[in-house]
């Protein structure tokens, strides 16, 4: 028998490693995949896709009422959960179904089994009781939710993977979190009709995007109806009759139907034998990882959200493509993870990247600010009570725009194609020098010409 039965074993079948396996099979490797759940991983069956197609859902209630402004006559419009769900569950099914072929297309083996590292150079499939003999592995688990230290009725709280497959909508429900996935919950259950409270450990939300981004979001998430409690925690939670009671710190009580935390995500590494196979983690709770991914063990690799770098799904999607080329194609690439553009899709949505303002103060000699906030055309006949918000962060010595932070439709597309530019080191004069499509909302960028505000750090004596 051969030293080793595949070139390659990829550890899970999300993003990062679908790419991964698709690639290095193109470049002529022996390819296998084992995968416990479903193919496609976070992002297609319980994340970033489910979640976007239930924003689009929430939204429809705004079209519906902004549309009475422009001349149309609607009937009360009615919504239905389940259907919603349903339809979303056959998506994900066909998305599902389009990942498996890829891959059986490229020549990739997939096996439906947990795979467990006896040591470094032997992984057990457990469907089958099978042991495989990798040249290379690549542990490609992602994340997946933590729900926060223990509480008296912790048990009644759901995770976002839940959310996905509510029964019915609730009338009233308490999310915990700050960050992206707690923040677009409370954007969709509200859109969709619940009352919805949003309760945060922390001083503002979305901890780590720009003080003013943060800031407007909340003013704008408050005028949509959505209860924010900052700087508390759930303390407790009681159930009578299907209704739950929540105890916050500080004494207050909120009764609602629903209990959903979103405190965090943790890296996907229990269970798969990696301590026993002398793989090392850093202090994020990441497999520990150099600029090729490669782990402390020479031939065992780590893409996406289970090396707590950077988690987005297009980065894992990267950092897979990047490790096939470095160990199959024999071009070694590291994935440069600075100006990573990322998206909320919050109600307004959030478009960023590169440096918030205290960021760039704190790393910048001079710094140049600009930023406005404007009422959208589309509201002036919807009537719709909402402020869009623009902030450019620039290097005041070299005029580079080094951050870039949008509050408003279609945030998300916009920084899509901003990031090119700030990856491309333009200057705001650059900037300055690109015409304007009016109208839009877009325009606002090149159109920023008075600085709102300059800092400069006095040179230490």
């Amino acid at each position: 028998m051969a030293d080793h039965d595949v070139d390659l074993l990829v550890i899970g079948a999300g993003s990062g490693g679908v790419r991964a396996a698709r690639i290095a099979a193109q470049y002529g490797a022996r390819v296998l995949v084992a995968e416990e759940y479903r193919v496609g991983g976070t992002c297609v069956i319980r994340g970033c896709v489910p979640k976007k197609l239930l924003v689009y859902a929430a939204r429809f209630a705004d079209d519906f009422e902004d549309a009475a402004g422009y001349g149309w006559t609607l009937e009360q419009p009615v919504f239905e959960w389940k259907e919603l769900i349903a339809n979303k569950d056959r998506e994900i099914a066909r998305l599902e179904l389009a990942y498996t072929t890829a891959l059986e297309r490229a020549g990739v083996k997939l096996v439906k089994s947990r795979a467990v590292l006896q040591d470094a150079k032997t992984v057990r499939l457990l469907a089958n009781g099978e042991t495989v003999h990798p040249r290379h592995i690549l542990i490609a688990t992602g994340a997946r939710p933590w729900m926060g230290p223990p509480i008296p009725g912790l048990e009644y709280a759901i995770s976002s993977n839940e959310a996905f497959h509510l029964e019915d909508l609730p009338k009233r429900i308490l999310i915990q979190g700050g960050a992206y996935i707690a923040v677009e919950f409370a954007g969709i259950f509200n859109g969709l009709g619940s009352e919805v409270t949003l309760v945060y450990r922390g001083e503002e939300i979305l901890r780590g995007f720009d003080d003013d981004l943060r800031a407007h979001l909340h003013s704008e998430m408050e005028r949509r109806g959505i209860r924010i409690i900052c700087r508390r925690t759930v303390k407790a939670v009681q159930c009578t009759q299907g209704i739950f009671s929540v105890k916050l710190s500080g004494g207050e009580s909120v009764e609602v139907d629903k209990v959903m935390f979103a405190v965090g995500r943790w890296p996907n590494v229990t269970g798969f034998g990696l301590e026993d196979a002398g793989v090392r983690f850093a202090p994020n709770r990441g497999i520990a990882v150099d600029q090729f991914s490669r782990s402390s063990v020479p031939h065992i690799y780590a893409v996406g959200d289970v090396t707590n770098r950077v988690n987005l799904t297009p980065v894992a999607v990267r950092e897979g493509h990047a490790f096939a080329d470095t160990v199959f194609g024999g071009k070694p690439t590291a994935v440069d993870h600075t100006n990573v553009p990322t998206a909320v899709f919050s109600e307004p949505e959030v478009g960023a990247i590169g440096l918030t303002e205290t960021q760039a103060r704190a790393q910048l000699a001079k710094v140049d600010i600009y930023k406005t906030s404007f009422r959208p055309m589309k509201m002036s006949l919807a009537g719709r009570d909402t402020r869009a918000f623009f902030k450019l962060v620039v290097d005041g010595d070299t005029d580079r725009v080094v951050g870039c932070h949008i509050v408003g439709a279609e945030a998300g597309d916009m920084i899509q194609l901003v990031g090119i530019a700030v990856k491309m080191n333009a200057t705001k004069a650059d900037v300055d020098t690109v015409m304007a499509v009016h109208p839009t909302m877009a325009e606002e960028l090149v159109t920023l010409r008075e600085k709102a505000v300059s800092y400069r750090r006095e040179a230490a004596e």
